[in-house]
């Protein structure tokens, strides 16, 4: 082995391109090498870091004590930032990737670790920063490139990051994770037949990758041939095949089923999928009934009066709450349609304010009831919070912008009091419907039984009803059945709750031209 083994020689095969090709494996070697302990210098923190990797018992605290004893060693607090990231402890794991960077300014391992935390931490506007960096060291590494466009995606500089997803699968052609992501991409820029070519392409070069048969059948519009029914058949004998690949498999069976008009076979195979997906998974029905009493208990009339106008007195957020695969999609594709309006998609930022409220765990005792011992200067402070961190997905200078995101129904009354001048529209649908959309998306690893469901949607309801007792007139409830039955009046009383002059643009939704990531993106773009 090299003497050079720290971050001057991960800089130093970076550039050199060592263990990375145009082939299939070229991203897990570049992956295998940023990871891996044995490129650290010293000898016992690979011991460590080996052992860290087995969970070996007292790992850890040798670690912290090592890394006490060498505090200026920017490899141990690589591996503690590392460790804390692990536990879920991502505050302190960020000021450990800044300790390490500030150490060791060209430890690339440390800043590609420190790019993804920043990520997953939804800082994306950190996280381009931190790519362009890491690129200047090698404008051609595989894994910059596709981590950039990833963030591109996120932050809607869609041109750009179709750009490098393209380039991408020219250089590494033989790799179907390439061609399913750059299907993605596509898709949601409204490039439906471009993505079904990617998404084949993929299936091609590794016929068992289930989601890229899950992504075809999730354009809603496609339609399987009997020939693709069969050759999902067929990969769904094999043992060999994974949980995931399974399940998403299974849901791309039940879509094609469905669409041949075989609703028995369709259902059980949607009731495979969503078993296979709920393994390991269990929906807390008790922890939801206590925060809906939680919420009906703190976010009373009387709350509100001494507390409603405490928050940031911005008028430009619109927010779109509700049940999934009730029409928020559609909703807010009307509404970006007009020319004060600007589309963002799904938003996070309400749901981590709140998390940060309940001390970062999900604990009903947490949250709500903090908000009872915070001033007013607070509230307006994380309405400014959610504000500084919406802006990075703001690219037009419209006045107004739409985070639609229907989980945030649950954060209402919070959403009221930092931001008491917002607008709320309710997105709502049949239950039945709504349920059985539900039970037939595949929402990865968070799929509920149709009796969850049914719970799920019956909180919903009673929890947006009691909103509807406290907030009178502050709610705007549109009703999905009826925006199709008659989408004039419908969008006209919307815009009215606006305060927003009628626009017939409105109505010509399906022509307005922008990226749509929600399982509706094709829907969307018809009439």
């Amino acid at each position: 082995m090299s003497s050079m083994s720290g971050p001057a020689a991960q800089r130093d095969r970076s550039r050199s391109g060592d263990g990375v090709s145009g082939t299939q494996d070229a991203f897990a070697a570049a992956q295998a090498h940023l990871s891996a302990a044995s490129t650290l210098r010293n000898k016992a923190l690979r011991r460590i870091a080996a052992d860290l990797k087995t969970a070996k018992p007292g790992s850890a605290v040798e670690l912290k004590a090592y890394a006490a004893a060498h505090p200026d060693d920017a490899e141990a607090v690589w591996l503690l930032a590392k460790l804390a990231e692990s536990a879920g402890r991502l505050d302190d794991a960020l000021a450990l990737f800044e300790e390490c960077l500030s150490l060791a300014p060209e430890f690339i391992a440390a800043r590609f670790g420190f790019a993804r935390l920043l990520r997953r931490l939804h800082r994306y506007a950190g996280a381009l920063e931190e790519a362009d960096r890491l690129l200047a060291t090698d404008s051609r590494n595989l894994l910059f490139r596709q981590f950039k466009a990833d963030v591109l995606s996120i932050v809607g500089e869609d041109a750009a990051a179709l750009v490098i997803w393209h380039e991408l699968v020219r250089e590494t052609p033989e790799r179907a994770e390439g061609w399913l992501l750059l299907g993605h991409a596509l898709r949601a820029n409204g490039l439906q037949e471009d993505a079904i070519l990617a998404y084949r392409q993929a299936i091609a070069r590794r016929p068992s990758l289930g989601a890229a048969w899950w992504a075809l059948a999730n354009l809603k519009t496609f339609r399987f041939s009997d020939d693709e029914i069969a050759a999902m058949r067929e990969r769904l004998r094999s043992p060999e095949l994974s949980a995931e690949d399974r399940a998403n498999l299974l849901y791309a069976l039940g879509k094609a089923h469905e669409d041949h008009g075989d609703y028995a076979g369709s259902f059980e195979s949607y009731a495979k999928g969503n078993a296979g997906l709920h393994a390991g998974f269990e929906y807390d029905e008790e922890g939801a009934r206590l925060r809906l009493q939680a919420s009906k208990a703190v976010f009373t009339p009387a709350f509100f009066a001494s507390h409603g106008e405490a928050g940031d007195k911005a008028r430009d957020p619109i927010f779109v709450v509700g049940c999934p695969r009730s029409g928020s999609t559609l909703i807010e594709q009307i509404l970006a349609s007009h020319p004060a309006v600007e589309g963002t998609s799904e938003l996070p930022y309400i749901a981590e304010l709140v998390r940060g409220l309940a001390g970062g765990n999900r604990r009903p005792s947490e949250y709500p009831y903090a908000l009872q011992q915070m001033g007013h200067e607070a509230f307006g402070l994380l309405g400014q919070e959610y504000l500084a961190r919406a802006k990075v997905h703001r690219k037009s200078g419209r006045p107004c912008f739409i985070d639609k995101t229907p989980a945030n129904c649950q954060h209402t009354g919070f959403i009221r009091l930092i931001l008491p001048n917002a607008k709320i529209i309710d997105a709502r649908r049949h239950p039945a419907a709504a349920c059985l959309s539900m039970f037939k998306q595949n929402f990865s690893r968070s799929n509920l039984r149709l009796r969850e469901l049914g719970f799920f949607y019956r909180h919903y309801v009673e929890l947006m009803a009691h909103f509807d007792r406290v907030l009178p007139g502050r709610i705007h409830r549109v009703i999905y059945e009826n925006m199709v039955a008659d989408p004039e009046g419908e969008t006209r009383r919307l815009l009215d709750y606006l305060e927003l002059p009628f626009d017939e643009r409105c109505l010509r939704f399906y022509e307005t031209d922008r990226a749509v990531r929600t399982p509706s993106s094709e829907q969307v773009r018809r009439p």
